[in-house]
């Protein structure tokens, strides 16, 4: 349900950078973003444990992958979205035949909603939080190797954490355990930064980026720990920042991303020392649905 993607070494970035900088383009699988890999893999697993229907509770990529993935697998999904869900978010998820109920002002309460609403024949799938998910977006660190690539660091945008432990564990399995990972949020979705700072998970009392799939107000307890077992350097960048990386990537190699992929792409001039010290980086350009040209040319003339 998912496909391998290209690696792509980006000439312009390389070129600026003065190192190779290589794009694993996520944004090409079939629903738009990396969430195809997990939740293709754990919707699987759930139907062959016997789930009749699946459950989500995303009006964004996440919810579009298992609405995507029910259709091919011939279950019925339902996703339940917030009221702050855009219309194209919920036409997209309804184009796959899933049943879009729109319930609550935020995810949180959509979430809650979808969980009491799921019975003992239905299998809940969470946007970041679940070992299902982390397996399946372990296999694209397992393409890269198959490709020939060993990378001195890996660039990866954070929303709930789900992205970053798939790619720790596909690191781990392909002994890459010293291979440090650039964690990037934007400021105003910076839950995972303020988690290493302090220790422990902490939870945003909003979210206030623009970068809306990295609206996660607590990350996974599983991204933390990660921290505790290998190198990770946290890297928040502005949202103006971040629709810069979104505008350079539209220019140099034609394709769409959300502000919270873009935001990777800021990260690259963070000046970090695991970036200075890289020959080869790997930068997951993990892709999204929620914008389009117009939206991105907005938030640059409104930025500049």
């Amino acid at each position: 349900m998912f496909i391998e993607t290209p690696l792509l070494e980006s000439r312009a970035l390389s070129e600026r950078l003065g190192k190779s900088v290589w794009l694993k383009m996520e944004a090409m699988q079939p629903t738009g973003s990396f969430k195809a890999r997990g939740i293709s893999h754990a919707c699987a697993v759930y139907k062959e444990r016997g789930a009749k229907r699946f459950v989500s509770s995303s009006g964004g990529n996440a919810g579009l992958a298992v609405a995507y993935a029910g259709r091919k697998l011939g279950v019925p999904v339902r996703v339940v979205v917030p009221e702050t869900t855009s219309e194209r978010a919920k036409h997209l998820i309804g184009m796959e035949g899933a049943e879009v109920v729109v319930h609550g002002k935020s995810w949180d309460e959509a979430n809650r909603f979808a969980l009491a609403s799921c019975t003992s024949a239905d299998a809940f799938l969470h946007p970041f939080d679940d070992p299902l998910l982390w397996e399946g977006h372990a296999t694209m660190i397992d393409e890269v190797a198959r490709a020939g690539l060993t990378p001195d660091a890996v660039v990866l945008s954070v929303g709930g954490g789900g992205l970053l432990c798939g790619a720790v564990q596909g690191l781990r399995r392909n002994g890459w355990e010293d291979v440090p990972l650039i964690a990037v949020e934007t400021e105003g979705a910076d839950s995972y930064a303020r988690s290493l700072a302090a220790g422990e998970c902490v939870e945003l009392q909003a979210i206030t980026s623009i970068a809306t799939s990295l609206g996660a107000r607590r990350v996974c307890a599983e991204s933390l720990s990660a921290a505790e077992r290998r190198p990770i350097t946290s890297v928040v960048v502005s949202d103006r920042q971040a629709v810069a990386g979104c505008i350079e990537l539209l220019n140099e190699h034609r394709v769409v991303v959300e502000p919270a992929c873009g935001a990777s792409v800021a990260a690259l001039d963070s000046g970090v020392e695991p970036l200075r010290a890289a020959r080869n980086i790997l930068l997951i350009v993990c892709g999204g649905v929620g914008t389009n040209v117009d939206q991105l040319k907005r938030w640059s003339a409104d930025a500049g």
